[in-house]
């Protein structure tokens, strides 16, 4: 555990454990478990450990044999460390809402089913109200959860609740301080303070190991059509992660609003 440590300290951005790490557990899993033990043989352990010991046996040093394997091995490590970055890149644009043209019919579809959802937060809180005094405190709860959530975003403009917070925020930062985000984003990453750079920084890296685990708990999903134990896995680890997801996405905002005002009161006064 020591040495992981060390090694995340050391390697930029945790590259080493976000990424390459697992990369090469996805590789084993689908090797071993898709590979050689199927649906029929989905919990024997016994033949997994035999094909792995098989698999690390090199009698007695690197043989060209041993030497082919690892290679073979270390190519789809390597590319999929490399390639999991690009598809979360994909994945979080989807989540911001920036949905590419040939999507978009979709995307208004998905809107429009949303919209037909929302509930305003005005008769939501009179629901919370009635079922607490009709003795219902879990459902009164839930209502009042659901008021809060729809306050903070507000009616649906995105396929995505991911994409409405960012309008809001954006919203919220031209109200407060004239500015916008999308152009001033990376003069507020040069131009701020130590504190305020590095929490932005710290949360858009949380919205991006989010992401991440989300092409990752996919990639188990499908797996499991070779290795059935891969596909609950996968869809535990997406829901873990899309909750991680919202959980950055309103870190991330809750910051940028937070950057760009404290930004906003240090800025000298205009000379008369």
């Amino acid at each position: 555990m020591g040495l992981l440590i060390e090694l995340q300290k050391r390697v930029p951005d945790g590259w080493f454990l976000r990424r390459l790490l697992p990369a090469a557990l996805f590789v084993v899993v689908a090797v071993v478990g898709g590979g050689e033990l199927g649906h029929t043989h989905w919990n024997d352990v016994g033949l997994a450990r035999e094909r792995i010991a098989a698999a690390l046996r090199t009698g007695g040093g690197l043989s060209a044999d041993a030497v082919a394997s690892l290679v073979l091995f270390a190519v789809p490590v390597v590319g999929a460390a490399f390639a999991v970055p690009y598809a979360a890149a994909a994945i979080g644009a989807l989540a911001s809402g920036a949905w590419p043209w040939w999507l978009m019919p979709v995307g208004r579809r998905v809107r429009a089913w949303r919209t037909r959802r929302w509930v305003d937060p005005d008769t939501l809180a009179r629901q919370s109200v009635r079922a607490r005094a009709d003795g219902r405190p879990l459902r009164a709860d839930r209502l009042d959860a659901r008021a809060a959530r729809a306050r903070a975003v507000g009616r649906p403009e995105s396929p995505t609740w991911s994409g409405d917070r960012f309008r809001r925020t954006e919203a919220n930062v031209r109200r407060e301080t004239g500015g916008d985000v999308v152009s001033g984003w990376t003069a507020l990453l040069l131009g701020a303070a130590d504190p305020p750079r590095a929490a932005l920084a710290e949360t858009r890296d949380a919205y991006d190991a989010a992401c991440e685990a989300l092409v990752w708990s996919t990639a188990f999903t499908v797996l499991g059509a070779w290795w059935w134990p891969a596909a609950p896995i996968g869809v535990l680890l997406g829901l873990a992660s899309w909750r991680s997801l919202r959980h950055a996405v309103q870190a991330l905002c809750r910051t940028t609003e937070a950057a760009f005002t404290l930004c906003e009161t240090d800025q000298p006064p205009a000379q008369p």
